[in-house]
Formats: structure tokens, sequence, C-alpha cells
């Protein structure tokens, strides 16, 4: 079935023979043979792998991956190398410059901070080409509230970054007092200006966790 590779094997034992998932699989078999899904499907679990169960320090859920060619590898707001950086990412590297003074990238590629212990999480894992949410309520929702159910259980304090209403929407999985939940609007164009910028969502997370006894995040991003 499904091998991660690391600790989030045992933590999701026996997820994958669930009914649930079992139709789910089902479903991406058909798409993936019969249309052109996003992402490939060797990296639809990528967040899970780049990022183990005990090293999450910090969560960002996104909603389903880009859908044009080329974008999407399995790490929610991320590029591969080499394609322009969409909107929504260019937004996040802004706010990011003026909060720590991190000058943006080069690149739209966040493999760096999957590394340093951020969980890129999409609520659904994959996505027809130039379709978006074209694979909304197949499955997907109901293994990725597991996963920040799963989170939530652990003991050792993390931030959930909660950016627009489909992220918000399960700071109700999130019931742990060690935990600390940051909200705000969505980094797209459309709505950033809703109460995006100056939110202070990456300074904020490091008091966090160095107040909680953790070592921060180191939130730059390699050229």
């Amino acid at each position: 079935m499904v091998n991660l590779g690391n600790s989030w094997d045992d933590v999701l034992k026996g997820e994958f023979e669930k009914d649930y998932y079992l139709k789910l699989r089902e479903f991406l078999k058909k798409e993936y043979s019969m249309r052109i899904i996003y992402p490939d499907m060797y990296h639809i679990f990528n967040a899970l792998k780049f990022t183990p169960y005990e090293k999450v320090k910090a969560v960002i859920l996104g909603q389903d991956p880009y859908h044009q060619p080329g974008q999407a590898h399995g790490l929610c707001f991320s590029v591969q190398k080499g394609v322009p950086q969409p909107p929504s990412l260019v937004n996040i590297f802004k706010e990011l410059e003026s909060d720590l003074g991190i000058t943006p990238p080069s690149h739209g590629n966040l493999e760096s901070w999957a590394k340093n212990g951020v969980l890129l999480l999409n609520t659904v894992l994959t996505v027809r080409k130039n379709s978006a949410n074209s694979h909304k309520g197949k499955g997907w929702e109901t293994f990725t509230d597991r996963v920040i159910e799963l989170l939530n259980q652990r003991q050792e304090p993390m931030v959930f970054i909660l950016w627009g209403a489909n992220a918000k929407a399960k700071e109700s999985l999130i019931t742990g007092w060690q935990h600390c939940v940051l909200k705000g609007a969505h980094p797209s164009p459309l709505s950033a200006h809703n109460g995006f910028w100056g939110g202070k969502y990456f300074s904020r997370a490091n008091e966090f966790l160095e107040s909680a006894g953790q070592e921060p995040i180191d939130w730059s991003i390699p050229q």
C-alpha cells in the first residue's frame, strides 16, 4: 500500500485499509489512467514524507494542489524550481520579508521549510489539470482531517497556521491546549487585504516555539 518511509507509517497504521481510502484509491487509479492529474502520483504524500510526525513544529494548511503543468509537487503553496511563483506564494514571501527581513528567493520551492519542521499539508492532495477543486469530496478530507487529529494528540506543542476560510474550518480539530493557532486571510491577491498582511505569522510561530522550550524554525529559503 502506501509507504511513507518514516514515523507516519506507524502513526497512520491501518488508515490506508479503511473503506473510504480504498474507494479513494480506486477513484485515483482511474483518474491517473484517464486524465492528467497533479501532482505526479509519486509526489502525492511529499508533505508527510518530508516532515516526520515527531519533527513537526508548524502546520500550514492549503486547499488543493496547483492545477497548472509543473507546479504541484505535494507541498502546499510550493512549486517546483523553474516554475514562476504563483501570486499567493509571492504574497507569502512579501509577508515573510516584512516580518523577518528574509529576502524572497528566486524560486518557489519550499522543501527547506518542510525539512525544517513545517508540514505543508493540503486538505485535498490531488487535482485534475486546469480544474481547481476537482477532487474535492472524494475522501481526501477524511484522510487529512485524521492527520490533523493525530497531530493534535501529540504532547509536544506545535503551531497551526490557518490562512483563509477553508483552513480556518479545521480549527475545531485542534483541541490540544498545548498548541498554538495563528489565523489570517488567505494570501491570494483576492483576499490578502482582508487580514493577511501584517500577521507576523513566522515570528509569532517562533516566539511560541521558543516559549515552549523548542528550537525556532529557520524560515530562510536557500536560493
